[in-house]
């Protein structure tokens, strides 16, 4: 196995896509930051990062621009709040942003994982989604959705994605480090 200690990966660390993204990073030997605030449950704790309120400021944006941007209106808007300026920390510090979820006709995607294309797409940074229904790879390039199996290859990337992680989905985050990293220890 190649050393890629210097290869970070910035997550926010919650259960299904995000924790599978911190497994395999570790199992790879890849920096690992998980971006949290007060209260909040992760369940990665390898290289959480607590951002305290001046830091989750940074990130504020009107939730007006957020609605409009995501073509929907979210409840728990403090809490959504807090989420959404965690998220812009991740997409701020990591460059490829890989996310697993579901690609919506409107060209977003579903739920806060949303969030993070949106500010890559914004920030014009190269994304992947692997969508659990079409159980594949996805690149935003030209303004559309485009089959392609990504390969990291930058320093810093982001993982991100839904809860409710599939097997597929799990699989092709495996794939995706195999591709990227070549074989793991264990493999």
């Amino acid at each position: 196995m190649t050393d890629y200690s210097d290869v970070t990966l910035y997550s926010g660390g919650h259960k299904g896509a995000e924790a599978e993204f911190g497994r395999l990073a570790e199992r790879w030997g890849i920096q690992e930051v998980n971006f949290s605030f007060k209260g909040h449950n992760i369940e990665r704790i390898r290289g959480v990062r607590v951002l305290d309120p001046e830091e989750l400021a940074k990130g504020n944006i009107s939730m007006e621009i957020v609605f409009a941007r995501m073509g929907r209106i979210y409840s728990k808007a403090e809490t959504i709040r807090k989420v959404i300026q965690s998220i812009f920390h991740m997409v701020n510090n990591g460059y490829h942003v890989i996310a697993v979820g579901w690609i919506q006709p409107d060209d977003t995607v579903k739920g806060g994982t949303g969030w993070a294309i949106e500010l890559a797409k914004l920030f014009n940074r190269p994304i992947n989604v692997y969508d659990q229904e079409r159980k594949g790879w996805l690149s935003w390039k030209d303004n559309k959705w485009i089959a392609e199996t990504p390969v990291i290859t930058d320093k810093t990337f982001v993982g991100t994605g839904t809860r409710n992680l599939s097997d597929e989905g799990r699989k092709a985050i495996h794939e995706l480090f195999k591709n990227s990293f070549g074989p793991a220890k264990e493999d």
